[in-house]
């Protein structure tokens, strides 16, 4: 048996040519060929499109945040997804009211017939139901649980041992679409919501991928998120949410500082003396370990600092005065001295 390939647009047709007979079948298969839009804004975004890009897929155009000041000098600040469309030469809009005329006009003008979000705004129903494939998300946590702004600081904070991401299909409410595809991994008790990030960020490109081939090949399926009771939620992050509790037990605090680290980050008051200051904890290891201190009493010496709790001790790693860069603590003792009655609260 002899087979041929004839590759022509959006079709592969294969030729099966027997040897021991004049006649040949013929067996053809068709590709769907895929215009793709792409929004996002951060980083997590960008390791997606590259990974699309790479892969050889159509980005017909990319949407992203408008440039936005900031900084002392407040110079116009690009998303991350914008700078790495520029690399590429990627057509990019970016709109600041997904509803203008102008916007979906030039949206539709792009032909684009699949639509892939990842860490983007809440789109109207006129944007994610354009094109003919659909549009899908890629969210950082295993759906249903965890649907919102900050799934991944949320699932540390709740103390989780395992977390994922999926790929939905987008309707009119927030991360409640059918579900294409998932995948779990586990969460190391020293994990923190940087390198958690940085994790699901990789597996997540991937997953895109996946789902994305999928579509092309026509064996794409879905299922409706289950009813579950009790679901666990990722609201968005306020300062007002990062303040530690220092009466709370050892591991919920432990857990908060590593959910928030590096980004918001945990805060505390430090009273030293008659001064507050507002300081800033990304860092830290916990022993458990029965004492008579009164909860967020500091005890320091040359080398190192640790806080009361009511079961045991948070030691101190990585902190952050207000104006000042954050330190190792071993850095910050240099110049640095905690007085006798100095606590946290």
């Amino acid at each position: 048996m002899i087979f041929f390939i004839l590759v022509k647009l959006n079709e592969i047709t294969i030729f099966v040519i027997h040897k021991t007979t004049p006649t040949y079948l013929k067996i053809k298969t068709t590709m769907t060929k895929l215009n793709i839009v792409f929004m996002g804004t951060p980083d997590f975004a960008v390791a997606t499109l590259k990974t699309l890009v790479e892969n050889n897929y159509n980005i017909v155009g990319v949407i992203t945040a408008p440039d936005r000041p900031a900084g002392r000098g407040q110079k116009l600040n690009q998303s991350a997804v914008k700078k790495y469309a520029l690399t590429q030469n990627l057509p990019i809009l970016q709109p600041t009211n997904l509803k203008d005329p102008d916007f979906l006009n030039q949206l539709k003008a792009l032909n684009a017939n699949l639509q892939i979000i990842v860490a983007f705004r809440m789109l109207p129903e006129v944007v994610w139901k354009m094109p003919k494939f659909g549009t899908f998300n890629l969210h950082a946590s295993l759906l249903p649980h965890y649907r919102g702004a900050a799934p991944i600081n949320w699932a540390l904070i709740n103390g989780e041992t395992k977390t994922g991401v999926t790929t939905f299909f987008i309707d009119e409410k927030i991360d409640t679409g059918e579900i294409i595809m998932q995948e779990e991994i586990k969460i190391k008790p020293t994990e923190n919501a940087g390198s958690l990030h940085d994790k699901l960020m990789t597996i997540g490109s991937n997953l895109v991928l996946k789902t994305v081939y999928a579509i092309e090949n026509k064996t794409i399926s879905t299922y409706i998120q289950p009813n579950i009771k009790n679901i666990k939620t990722a609201y968005k992050i306020h300062k007002h949410t990062c303040k530690i509790d220092w009466s709370l037990p050892l591991d919920i605090i432990y857990n908060k500082i590593r959910g928030l680290s590096p980004y918001p980050a945990a805060w505390t008051e430090l009273c030293i003396d008659n001064t507050i200051l507002a300081v800033k904890i990304f860092d830290v290891t916990k022993t458990i370990e029965q004492h008579e201190f009164e909860t967020g009493t500091i005890i320091s010496d040359k080398n190192s600092v640790k806080v009361a709790v009511k079961d045991g001790y948070l030691n101190l790693l990585m902190i952050q005065l207000p104006g000042k860069k954050k330190m190792e603590i071993k850095a910050l003792l240099n110049g640095f001295t905690f007085t006798n009655n100095s606590k946290m609260r």
